[in-house]
């Protein structure tokens, strides 16, 4: 199953690329899965992506929990919290 992945903001910067799409293994059939699976690449990713890090995500521009289901095509974006002001 494949899904496009995008990252925002600070997390752009810090893992060098903007997006990019993923064959995901079995097993991997959540954001808090993909989001583990994406931390086990180690280094800039384990540290961006480390589960005490506020890390924001969506399922195809809607805001989604770390339980949220996902299938073949989705886009998911993973972007730190933003503040306004």
């Amino acid at each position: 199953m494949k899904v496009k992945v995008l990252y925002f903001a600070a997390l752009r910067e810090r893992l060098g690329t903007a997006g990019e799409e993923i064959d995901l293994p079995s097993g991997v059939s959540t954001v808090a899965a993909l989001r583990s699976h994406l931390r086990g690449r180690g280094g800039a990713w384990e540290r961006a992506l480390a589960d005490g890090k506020l890390v924001r995500m969506a399922i195809n521009q809607d805001m989604a929990p770390p339980s949220a289901s996902l299938k073949a095509g989705d886009e998911v974006a993973f972007f730190p919290p933003v503040t306004g002001g």
